[in-house]
């Protein structure tokens, strides 16, 4: 006796999908393809080392379900050189970083896709990746690349911050803490919340220049914030917000019509100016 896959709709993970599954995903998602990014690194004493990409795929798939996109397989490599010192970190070297980045992106559009969202889901990202989706003028290519800003509704932020027992952080604080408790709550160990300072400690003399370690010179034990008092419930609210936010940007880009045609103008110019 024979059995057939029940016919579904594609899933928007890219990985779950069938070869056969993959041009059908494609079109659906109007050639947007989402690519969420963290890094592996010391979340406190207390949450697991790939937060960063579990809090970043998981707002990113449950706004994929909203507004469909395919949504690329987990992606750990970022900048992360100033947690070098704590155990698990994972460091790429710069010249590197920014080429794994370009030949995967290279591979999403080889694939079918004309237009590729990052989602960046860790703070020692941005800078880096404004830099990356900047560099795309360096070179004619055929697709974009966007980072994803997420849009707050309103009236979620009022609820968040309602619900907020503090109003300060930045890694592996509250807010950080409450999302891993929606997400995966077997991961996260509330009883070594306390165990490790997450206080800024000043260590370094106020200057009217930048240095790279400053986050180092606050935050040594690579904590920030006070996450005693997170819970689930602020958690999915988070999620909620950031999958709402989301949503619009993948339709935005997806209506997106500008954006191609001027990289074209630009290239032409550019190889002729």
């Amino acid at each position: 006796m024979s059995t057939k896959r029940l016919q579904t709709e594609p899933s928007a993970q890219w990985e779950e999908l069938t070869a056969s599954d993959f041009p059908a995903a494609v079109e659906r998602a109007q050639r947007v393809c989402a690519l969420p990014i963290g890094v592996i690194e010391k979340h406190g004493p207390h949450l697991p080392l790939g937060s960063d990409v579990m809090q970043a795929r998981a707002a990113t798939i449950g706004a994929a379900q909203r507004e469909y996109v395919v949504v690329f397989p987990p992606y750990y490599f970022g900048q992360i050189y100033e947690a070098r010192h704590q155990p698990g970190c994972v460091t790429i070297p710069p010249e590197l970083l920014s080429s794994l980045l370009q030949a995967v992106c290279d591979d999403i559009h080889r694939n079918g896709f004309d237009k590729i969202v990052i989602v960046n889901g860790h703070g020692g990202n941005t800078n880096w990746l404004n830099y990356f989706c900047q560099a795309q003028l360096a070179a004619r290519r055929d697709y974009a690349v966007y980072v994803a800003r997420r849009p707050m509704d309103p009236e979620l932020q009022a609820q968040i911050k309602a619900m907020r027992k503090t109003d300060w952080g930045g890694h592996a604080c509250e807010d950080e803490t409450s999302r891993l408790l929606a997400i995966r709550p077997e991961l996260v160990n509330m009883n070594l919340v306390d165990s490790e300072s997450g206080l800024p400690q000043g260590k370094l003399p106020e200057l009217a220049a930048f240095t790279g370690i400053f986050w180092y010179a606050d935050y040594p034990n690579h904590y920030a914030g006070i996450a005693t008092e997170a819970n689930a419930e602020l958690g999915k609210l988070l999620l909620e917000a950031e999958m709402r936010g989301l949503a619009e940007v993948f339709r935005a880009v997806k209506e997106d019509g500008a954006t191609i045609p001027l990289q074209n103008e630009f290239f032409g110019r550019a190889e002729a100016p």
